[in-house]
């Protein structure tokens, strides 16, 4: 979900792995040239999800890393299927009351910017937390767990697995 720490986390595990760091949503900014709200506003989600979909599927084939994906990225089952079959993905799991907490004041996320955020964002995790739990092999409960040990189990877990990727 949007707000998990998928890419603080993501960072900190690549440095202790000594591996890349990919955020999907920087690669996707970066190919595009604008940010992905103002493509959001301009093409809409469906574009962006199409653009997400070609992106992933580079990004799981370009050697060891690890992948920040966008949160919204198992809404397709396209990319379920890839995370699912190329990479050893990690599910940081937040509860839908640390999300909000974390993103209330968050202007940058195209889908939040309605006028009932918090419900936006309690519908989107009713939405998607089991999806993440079918494409994850791992799930990793996040409240009440520090940076540290957060970080320390998911290197433990990339480690059992012979790998850094998800």
């Amino acid at each position: 979900m949007p707000g998990s720490g998928k890419s603080t986390i993501g960072k900190a595990v690549a440095r202790r792995l000594g591996v890349p760091f990919v955020d999907a949503d920087i690669s996707i900014e970066r190919r595009l040239g604008c940010s992905i709200a103002a493509f959001f506003e301009r093409e809409g989600e469906d574009a962006f999800r199409d653009l997400e979909l070609e992106t992933i599927a580079s990004l799981v084939v370009s050697g060891p890393s690890v992948l920040a994906t966008g949160g919204g990225v198992v809404v397709r089952e396209r990319n379920r299927a890839l995370l699912s079959a190329r990479t050893h993905c990690v599910y940081l799991c937040a509860s839908a009351d640390l999300l909000w907490e974390r993103l209330r004041r968050d202007r940058r996320r195209p889908l939040l910017q309605v006028a009932d955020p918090q419900a936006r964002l309690r519908a989107m995790y009713a939405e998607r937390e089991p999806l993440y739990r079918e494409t994850a092999q791992v799930v990793i409960q996040t409240d009440g767990l520090s940076f540290g040990r957060l970080v320390d189990q998911v290197v433990q877990h990339a480690g059992s697995s012979g790998g850094a990727r998800g």
